[in-house]
Formats: C-alpha cells, sequence, structure tokens
C-alpha cells in the first residue's frame, strides 16, 4: 500500500504575482478552503499516512497554517463559533502527519524529490503537485488501484492538444487499452517534431524508492534544473515498468491567474451540483 506522498511546495509562484506577493499560492482560497487542502483530501481517501511537505524559507506561512493554535484558540473562546471548532480539529488532524523539508534554492522536482530521501521508507511513494487539481474523481486511488495491479510505478495522464506539447512533459507508449498504457520513453518539453503521442503528465506520480539513487547522477537540464522525467527516463532504459493512468476525472490546471480563476468558477458549479442534490434527495 502507498501510505507517503511528497508535496513539492517551495516555488515562487511568480506566474500568480501579485496574489503570491504575500500569500503562498497553495494557500489560496478557491471555494472557501486552501488550494492544498484539495490535495491532502485526495491522499486521505486514498489511504496515505504521512505527507512531506517540501518548503523554503520564503514559505513559513505554509507551516504557520498548520501550527497556530493560539490564534485559534482565542478566536473560538471569544466566538464559540463550531464551524471555526470544526475547522481548527481538521487542521490538526492534517498536522499529526505532515513532516517538513526544506528546499531554500528551488532546484526542481528531482531536486525537491532527493531532499525526502531519509524519510521515505517504503519501495514506492506518491508524489503530488499541487498546481494540479483533479476534481469529480480521486485521481490517486484510481493509480493506487492500477500499481496494485502492475507492481510498478504509475503517472497520471491526459490528452493535450499537439499544438501544445512543449509545455508538457510528453509519454511515449505501448500496449494502450482505454484506462492505461505501458511508458516506454518520457520527454520534457519536446518540440512538435520529437514526439509521437499527446499524452502529457499531470502532477500525479507512483515513484520507487530507487529513483534516488538516479537522480543523485543528473546534471541540471532546461532551466538549469534538475527534472525528475530525467530520472524516470533513465530507469525505464534500464528495465524498470512504468504506467500511465488515463484518469477518469476533470483537470484544472491552479498554477496561473488565468487557471486560478477558472478553477474556483469550476469547483464552485460542482459544489453548487452536490448541494442541489442533496436537497433533492432530502425531499425524496
Amino acid at each position: 500500500m502507498i501510505k507517503q506522498a511528497i508535496i513539492p511546495l517551495a516555488g515562487l509562484g511568480t506566474r500568480m504575482l501579485p496574489l503570491t506577493s504575500i500569500t503562498p499560492k497553495e494557500l489560496l482560497p478557491i471555494n472557501g478552503k486552501p488550494n492544498l487542502e484539495y490535495i491532502l483530501e485526495e491522499c486521505l481517501d486514498a489511504g496515505v499516512k504521512q505527507f512531506i511537505f517540501i518548503i523554503s524559507k520564503k514559505k513559513k506561512n505554509i507551516k504557520k497554517y498548520f501550527f497556530n493554535d493560539k490564534f485559534y484558540l482565542n478566536i473560538i473562546k471569544k466566538k464559540k463559533d463550531k464551524r471555526i471548532e470544526r475547522e481548527f480539529k481538521k487542521i490538526k488532524k492534517y498536522r499529526k502527519m505532515i513532516k517538513f523539508v526544506y528546499q531554500n534554492n528551488p532546484k526542481g522536482t528531482g531536486d525537491a524529490v532527493l531532499k525526502c530521501q531519509k524519510l521515505i521508507k517504503e519501495n514506492f511513494f506518491l508524489m503530488l503537485l499541487p498546481d494540479d487539481l483533479i476534481i469529480k474523481k480521486n485521481c490517486t486511488k484510481e493509480m493506487i488501484q492500477l500499481y496494485k495491479q502492475k507492481k510498478c510505478s504509475v503517472i497520471a495522464t491526459k490528452t493535450v492538444p499537439k499544438k501544445s506539447v512543449s509545455r508538457w512533459g510528453i509519454l511515449s507508449l505501448k500496449n494502450k487499452n482505454k484506462n492505461n498504457f505501458q511508458i516506454t520513453d518520457v520527454v520534457e518539453k519536446p518540440k512538435i517534431n520529437e514526439v509521437k503521442s499527446n499524452y502529457a503528465i499531470i502532477g500525479r506520480y507512483i515513484l520507487p524508492k530507487i529513483i534516488m539513487s538516479e537522480i543523485k547522477k543528473l546534471k541540471p537540464g532546461q532551466g538549469n534544473e534538475i527534472h525528475i522525467t530525467d530520472a524516470i527516463r533513465n530507469l525505464i532504459y534500464k528495465g524498470n515498468n512504468f504506467y500511465g493512468n488515463i484518469f477518469k476525472g476533470k483537470y484544472l490546471d491552479c498554477g496561473t491567474l488565468r487557471g486560478y480563476i477558472d478553477s474556483g468558477i469550476e469547483i464552485s458549479k460542482e459544489s453548487r451540483w452536490i448541494f442541489v442534490w442533496s436537497e433533492l434527495v432530502m425531499l425524496v
């Protein structure tokens, strides 16, 4: 079973300025709760027991969000608000499951994962990128089910327009069915004429612990960063199996201002449908 999840949170969030000049993008609210909580809820529902947050000194507000007891206790004492009490209990539940690792100089996802090496206990672990939200279906749960079947690494994927493949990590594949396929190669942000597939990586990975040794061998690539995709590629070339999970949920990009606004609209629509449906059920 997959019990640990790495969540890289050290990025500067420059694409979200000016909103992120003070507040980390992962704490920006979407329909009444921080972006980050959607990721945590997805993982909890899939059976994850521990989160490893990778933050920097500039993102200390993320740690403060989960360790702000004095503030909450004062408010609860004055207001006696049941909603605030419920939120405080939820935050206390989360923080028991969180470990913090620092990446003060963001050098890519590969470097971020390597910072967690001493904390990873099992042979496989999750990594989730908080810019990528997936609603309507639990993508992490789907991936864990595929991992149980194949006994190997899994990456979430969806098709993207061929003209935009240079914005994504792109997978080559074989043995495809309607739900998954075996990955034969991965290329980070390729040129259009360099790939035959338009299946893109979405920010959900089940990775083997042995990837740490591959990351140590890497030299900085695009953007002078250590890319996790390069380590994945090396493992595939060495005969390690990776499968792509064609997830069934709806993908939302929260990493840009436009995407953040659109995500809020989409999630609020979904919430309204859930509310209306629950009211109808009660009437019946």
